[in-house]
């Protein structure tokens, strides 16, 4: 073999062992990063939502979102939440149990009806403020159906509406539109038990407001009752959006 030729092989090999100690380089660094990645990933799981719980996953519109806590352990609330005190009223602690049958829950409840209901088309999870408090933040999953919509006084067409996203349907008989049955049942001895309405295949609803001092929740439950709702199919989170934040779960902002 020439000497050309020798050349020539030793800088094939040369050129080869240099690949080969980059694509080593490469994947070491690859497996570094990935190391990083996941010893951050375990590092931002450190506060958990329980023992065994790190996350709890929900469709929120469009969006898929995994609820769990602030990382930051350091990390204090802002804004109006950070209050101890309102003006009683309107706004007065309520009492744990707005009425009988109805199903008063924390955190965890909250979620595991997410899960177990919300997730699997059961249940709605509905966020009974006004738009004005529900365009700051809510939780994720829900639903904006203000307090004011199940009052028939106020408008009869809001509480048709927002009784048919519940499963809600008019009894089979009689003339009128559903619309008509509302007005109807306010017009003369209003009491569940002359209700003109099915609620047979209604659904699992958990309601919240701001917190134990808002009342815009316990409003729209007991009007809910005097429509004839079940009130073993009724949820009333008294934490509200107050407690929620204070153990930094997840929020959203309403596009």
């Amino acid at each position: 073999m020439s000497q050309k030729n020798i050349s020539v092989l030793n800088n094939l090999k040369q050129g080869t062992i240099a690949m080969s100690y980059q694509k080593k380089l490469s994947i070491t660094f690859g497996s570094l990063i990935f190391l990083a990645l996941t010893s951050t990933n375990v590092a931002a799981l450190e506060v958990k939502i329980t023992q065994d719980i790190e996350s709890v996953p929900v469709h929120h519109g469009d969006d898929f979102i995994q609820i769990q806590r602030i990382q930051d352990q350091n990390h204090l609330l802002t804004g109006g939440f950070t209050k101890t005190s309102r003006k009683c009223p309107p706004f007065c602690i309520q009492p744990l149990h707005v009425a009988p049958g109805v199903t008063t829950v924390a955190e965890l409840e909250l979620l595991d009806f997410i899960d177990k209901k919300l997730e699997v088309g059961k249940g709605i999870l509905i966020d009974a403020r006004t738009p004005g408090w529900h365009k700051k933040g809510t939780i994720p999953g829900s639903i904006n159906i203000p307090f004011t919509d199940f009052n028939p006084e106020k408008s009869p067409e809001a509480l048709a509406k927002s009784l048919v996203k519940l499963g809600v349907k008019k009894k089979t008989g009689g003339g009128g539109s559903f619309l008509d049955s509302i007005k109807g049942f306010f017009a003369g001895d209003a009491n569940a038990a002359n209700s003109p309405w099915d609620f047979s295949q209604a659904k699992e609803i958990l309601l919240f407001c701001n917190g134990m001092w808002c009342g815009q929740s316990p409003h729209a439950i007991k009007n809910l009752l005097r429509l004839g709702y079940p009130p073993e199919k009724i949820y009333y989170y008294r934490g509200g959006m107050q407690a929620w934040q204070s153990l930094g779960l997840t929020t959203v902002v309403p596009k």
